[in-house]
């Protein structure tokens, strides 16, 4: 990246940043956040945009019961004032009407047993003396001889309760069960009230359908006003100077920019100066990988992009990543269905558009992951006699055991040790790289130590050496790792201060990598309870098409049961899949690597174009 600081008259400053903004390479240091008033209304506007264009979206009628009603009011509706007002105003109408509806279809449900009657006509005997009382009781407690005592009416019976209303004066009345609370209106008073919710809300659902066509204009409504926003946060990060005449501004860009630009602002006749960024600087980050490591740049981002001059660490991330995934998934069937889902993400869905090519690659890797790993729909590969022999004779040693414990389980705890290994090989260049080989010995120590380690592990067990060179091997690497970890640590500083702190060190990093290691279980665990969930809804299905002895039938249960089983499956199984590898990555990767995830995302200043989801 390249500094570049601006001097500029107060009456030059807002053409210059319309300028930047046309040019869309600078990223002038700006807020992200509002800074005044003007900035929150502007930003509380755009949120206006948005939500309107969501409604709009979202109001399509074509399941609708009262789908041909809505259209024929289409046209007898009339939008006034702003469009994304109406359609906020509709939708909260809509929600209000709804919640009356229900209102109004419970209280007609319990109004439906007292009948049809008009509550003028109950008023009217009021004024002649006469009350009307409302009874329910349950039917056992009601006594047929009440009618032969008071002027009684039964209204409904239902074979459990009785809803009864007797008629009497107003003073000196007594029953022997209490009445109840008299209904303000009949079950036809309240169907009626309903059907006139309806024909309002009808109406307001035909507002939302004119609407739609104006979900363009309101989109562009929504990026002018983001545009407009980031101008205006970009002109208030200027530093005003001499008494607010001139504004100091300071942005970066691209290197390799350099030449383009410098002509751009020595045609503006703007007083600028270019310089390479620094550390201190603080400048924004933009990553640069090739087209795989790119589709997993979201997951970078979810953490932190990398400060300057620290490792990208995308491109490793990714291959882990897709291996944790494909092993916490682990069917190849599974796979597929991603491999699907990605392309119909692509194809329909404009809003997750970009994350389909990440969700294929997922599911390939998943594809061949889970033919390893012996599950396909839940079912078992080598069982199945049309599978060739060679691709059975490569997956049975994953399912046979390693001392004692499964091949599977072996294996995750493999993946995680080179995991944690290729961890701590970053650091060690990384730090090396930021601070110099000279403060980074107590880095390197370790990093010898766990990395040849492991390896002189691996080569005592494959028998390549004989025993007593390895334990050579080893003590010249523990003596060299010692004195980085204990006596080279922190150059400069007292001897005694950096054994204390190597100690400190060791007792950390000991706890610390054994549960690292352990927490890379959970990649066999999460593949053995998704296959074995799988399995059984395959078994059930199984047994449900045995004991139907209808043919056809049998096949169908068993498909309801497949579907359904292994959709749920799959939802559960891949939010396992992409939720446990992420926390392996964040905290188990990036913590052995040392990545700080500080940067900020690199965001020129241009006209804003976002597609509201």
């Amino acid at each position: 990246m390249t500094k570049y600081s601006f001097i500029l008259l107060e009456e030059e400053t807002e053409g210059f940043l319309q300028h930047l903004q046309e040019l869309g390479v600078v990223d002038i240091t700006r807020s992200a956040k509002p800074v005044d008033q003007t900035s929150s209304s502007m930003l509380e506007e755009a949120a206006r945009k948005k939500r309107a264009a969501s409604i709009l979206k979202r109001a399509d009628w074509k399941d609708d019961p009262d789908r041909e009603a809505i259209e024929a009011a289409v046209s007898e509706v009339t939008i006034e004032g702003d469009f994304a007002s109406s359609a906020i105003e509709a939708s909260e109408k809509i929600r209000e009407l709804n919640e009356r509806l229900a209102a109004m279809t419970r209280l007609q449900k319990a109004r439906m047993p007292w009948g049809d009657f008009d509550m003028k006509a109950v008023k009217g005997l009021e004024e002649q003396g006469l009350k009307v009382r409302f009874y329910m009781v349950s039917k056992k407690a009601f006594q047929d001889s009440w009618a032969e005592l008071y002027p009684l009416q039964v209204i409904t019976d239902n074979g459990s309760n009785v809803w009864f209303v007797t008629v009497g004066s107003t003073d000196d009345y007594s029953f022997p069960v209490n009445e109840c609370q008299a209904p303000e209106g009949s079950a036809r008073d309240a169907e009626i009230e309903a059907g006139d919710i309806r024909k309002e809300t009808i109406r307001q659902k035909a507002i939302l359908q004119s609407l739609r066509r104006h979900i363009p204009d309101i989109q562009k409504e929504y990026d002018r006003i983001l545009t407009g926003l980031d101008f205006y946060l970009a002109g208030a990060a200027g530093e005003p100077a001499a008494e607010n005449r001139l504004n100091v501004m300071e942005g970066f860009a691209p290197a390799e920019l350099d030449t383009k630009l410098k002509e751009e602002f020595d045609r503006m006749d703007v007083f600028y100066l270019a310089e390479k960024a620094t550390e201190e600087d603080n400048p924004p980050i933009k990553l640069k990988n090739n087209w795989f490591a790119r589709m997993f740049e979201v997951l970078t981002g979810m953490y932190g992009m990398p400060a300057y001059k620290e490792f990208d660490l995308t491109p490793i991330l990714g291959p882990f990543f897709l291996l944790f995934f494909a092993l916490c998934l682990g069917d190849a069937g599974y796979g597929l269905l991603l491999v699907i889902i990605g392309f119909v993400l692509k194809k329909k869905v404009k809003s997750m558009a970009s994350l389909a090519p990440l969700v294929v690659t997922l599911g390939i890797g998943t594809f061949f992951i889970g033919i390893l790993l012996n599950t396909f729909f839940g079912f078992s590969i080598v069982d199945q006699k049309f599978i060739p022999e060679w691709l059975k004779g490569c997956i049975r040693p994953l399912q046979g055991e390693v001392a004692g414990f499964p091949a599977t389980m072996v294996l995750a705890i493999g993946v995680g040790i080179f995991n944690i290994c290729v961890a701590m090989i970053t650091k060690a260049f990384c730090y090396t790289h930021r601070f110099g080989l000279k403060n980074t010995l107590g880095t390197w120590g370790w990093t010898l130590l766990v990395v040849g380690g492991v390896i002189l592990g691996g080569v005592a067990l494959t028998g390549l050496l004989q025993s007593d060179v390895i334990k050579w091997i080893f003590i010249v690497l523990a003596i060299i790792s010692g004195l980085g970890i204990y006596i080279f640590n922190t150059p400069g500083r007292n001897p005694l201060v950096n054994i204390g702190s190597g100690l400190w060190d060791t007792y950390n990093m000991a706890t610390g990598l054994m549960g690292d290691t352990l927490s890379f279980i959970r990649l066999y665990a999460l593949g053995l309870a998704g296959g074995m969930l799988g399995s059984t809804f395959n078994t059930l299905g199984g047994m449900l098409m045995d004991s139907c002895p209808v043919p056809g039938l049998n096949w169908l249960l068993f498909a309801i049961i497949f579907v359904i089983g292994h959709a749920l499956n799959l939802a559960l199984s891949c939010l396992g899949a992409f939720v446990h590898p992420l926390r392996l990555t964040f905290v188990e990767f990036f913590k052995n690597s040392g990545y700080e995830g500080s940067g900020k995302p690199y965001n020129p200043l241009s006209v804003k174009k976002e597609e509201i989801i």
